[in-house]
């Protein structure tokens, strides 16, 4: 399971001209599926996300978290991240989970940031959707349970 987490001042995903999801301070997470990721994957990525200290203190030093400065999340499902650009021009979308598998873990990813308390907004499984965000710092994370564990 991969998460390109962005540090934002704001974030919103937008469906067919209507904003399905917002949040202000907070992270942006793109969240991608592959084969053999599983619910404790879900559970381990969700908790380092939630628990990230990026968000600078006083002394300016990143030491903060989410809930420190009462930031929200944005998750929105992005099977791109599984894609392979080592062959030819075009990117093969084979390592990406199908929507049977992908779909209950992207979910059980959510629920678990849910049960920290802290604010949650989604974009839709497999919408075409329109993402904003204002990166704060800008800062750019990438985490993936295969290199982590």
């Amino acid at each position: 399971m991969r998460a390109l987490i962005q540090r934002v001042s704001r974030a919103s995903v937008t469906i067919e001209g209507t904003v399905h999801g917002a949040i202000g301070r907070g992270f942006l997470v793109l969240l991608g599926v592959t084969e053999g990721d599983t619910e404790a994957d879900a559970r381990y990525l969700a908790d380092k996300c939630v628990g990230l200290r990026v968000f600078t203190d006083e002394n300016d030093k990143m030491n903060l978290s989410l809930t420190d400065v009462g930031g929200g999340l944005l998750i929105v499902s992005q099977f791109t991240l599984y894609g392979d650009c080592s062959h030819g021009r075009r990117p093969s979308f084979t390592a990406a989970a199908r929507p049977d598998t992908a779909i209950p873990l992207y979910e059980a990813f959510v629920a678990r940031c849910r049960e920290s308390g802290l604010p949650v907004e989604t974009g839709e499984f497999g919408a075409d959707m329109k993402v904003e965000l204002l990166n704060d710092g800008p800062v750019t994370l990438w985490m993936d349970t295969a290199q982590m564990r």
